[in-house]
């Protein structure tokens, strides 16, 4: 009896270490299927923003790294080693890491983010004196992205 228990046992986890990660699939969606009538690629959205802090859009690039599987927070290649900072406003959605370095269409909101610096410059607090420091001239600002849907293109 113990010799079939200890058989059964090692049968069942043979099996369990044997499966297999199945590729994700291309046209997979995540949330609502993306509109791509307004899409562009993830490096011209900044251009695209221009002086507009939150923009509704759909973007197509690379996903470097899936930083929290639950709620899908992950970071986009934006060109120009700058990233996109996105997740979904669906908590309820988990994203698979196996989604790192594959293409993806996602549609939602931009918002572009502002650092302390930019803050200060921009509420006419301007520092004088020894405590003066360099104002943030670097356009290239961090962009958050609040995915409503999101499709595996490549």
């Amino acid at each position: 009896m113990k010799l079939i228990t200890l058989f059964i046992s090692f049968l069942i986890a043979g099996t369990a270490i044997a499966q297999k990660q199945v590729p994700l699939p291309h046209g997979m969606v995540f949330g609502e299927k993306p509109d791509t009538i307004t899409l562009m690629p993830a490096s011209k959205l900044e251009a695209f923003m221009g002086k507009k802090t939150r923009i509704t859009t759909a973007i197509t690039g690379r996903v470097i790294k899936v930083t929290k599987e639950k709620g899908g927070w992950f970071e986009m290649d934006a060109g120009n080693n700058r990233i996109i900072a996105a997740h979904f406003t669906n908590a309820g959605i988990n994203l698979p890491r196996q989604i790192t370095g594959r293409t993806v269409i996602i549609s939602g909101v931009a918002a572009k983010q502002f650092i302390a610096d930019d803050l200060q410059h921009m509420a006419g607090d301007t520092v004088t004196g020894k405590k003066q420091h360099k104002v943030n001239t670097n356009p290239g600002r961090r962009i958050s992205f609040e995915i409503k849907g999101l499709m595996i293109d490549k």
